[in-house]
């Protein structure tokens, strides 16, 4: 039987979403947790894969298991025994074919910056000291709906059949004291909302103009592209998949 696990997680502890030879990750954590209770060796497979440090206010995975779970309060127990910085919201049963990363239709990601110094929130935001041109910033946001190849934006040396992607949603916005920017699209490419975060707060304060958007995208170059922002200002925050995937 195969189920859905809808999660959550600060990232902060963390090597990433992905298992590590030699550091501890959140889906080694829920294996281990999985393992624990149903009494088999358990897998998880998890709709994307956050680096280091990034966080998920919504993150789904699926896993098989020969135990039906139905009635068998396993919300309640997974969460007694994982750690304080990883929750469990709700685990569902799916088709068997039903697959947490090829079956989602879209991610999205917010991304946090501190427009003033705050003595309780820098663990969770980056702090920009300069002044911050969101005008240009949105301009900029636009120019991605441009395109599909965003190498530019990408990690090197990363193991992809293609660096296409479909942007759906891209924009700056205040909230409060912060500036936010969201970013939805059907896929991710390995440090790609970060780069594209740090090259637009380039846009922000002038070092880029606006137009040269358009001269780094068609480089597919990395190097070409701006600094990549810190990881723990990250989150991953929503994943949309058909309807039929709930049985």
């Amino acid at each position: 039987m195969r189920y859905f696990i809808k999660l959550s997680y600060n990232g902060a502890a963390y090597h990433g979403w992905q298992i590590q030879p030699d550091a501890i990750s959140v889906q080694e954590v829920i294996e281990k947790g999985l393992s624990t209770l149903l009494n088999e060796k358990i897998s998880i497979m998890g709709a994307g894969r956050t680096d280091t440090g990034v966080h998920a206010t919504e993150m789904y995975t699926h896993f098989d298991t020969t135990v039906d779970l139905e009635g068998s309060n396993i919300v309640y127990k997974l969460n007694s025994i994982l750690p304080k910085d990883v929750a469990i919201h709700t685990i569902f049963k799916v088709d068997d074919e039903a697959h947490s990363r090829f079956d989602a239709l879209s991610r999205e990601y917010l991304y946090r910056v501190s427009l003033t110094k705050n003595a309780f929130t820098f663990n969770n935001v980056f702090f920009v000291k300069q002044k911050l041109d969101i005008d240009k910033m949105n301009k900029a946001a636009k120019i991605l709906f441009e395109y599909k190849d965003f190498q530019c934006f990408s990690k090197s040396n990363t193991d992809v059949k293609t660096y296409n992607c479909d942007i759906m949603k891209a924009e700056w916005f205040y909230e409060n004291d912060e500036l936010h920017f969201v970013v939805k699209a059907n896929r991710f490419l390995r440090n790609m909302v970060r780069a594209i975060v740090g090259t637009m707060i380039n846009i922000g304060i002038g070092k880029f103009e606006v137009e040269y958007l358009h001269a780094i995208i068609k480089s597919k170059n990395r190097s070409e592209a701006g600094f990549s922002v810190p990881a723990h200002a990250l989150y991953l925050t929503k994943i949309e998949y058909p309807d039929h995937i709930k049985i």
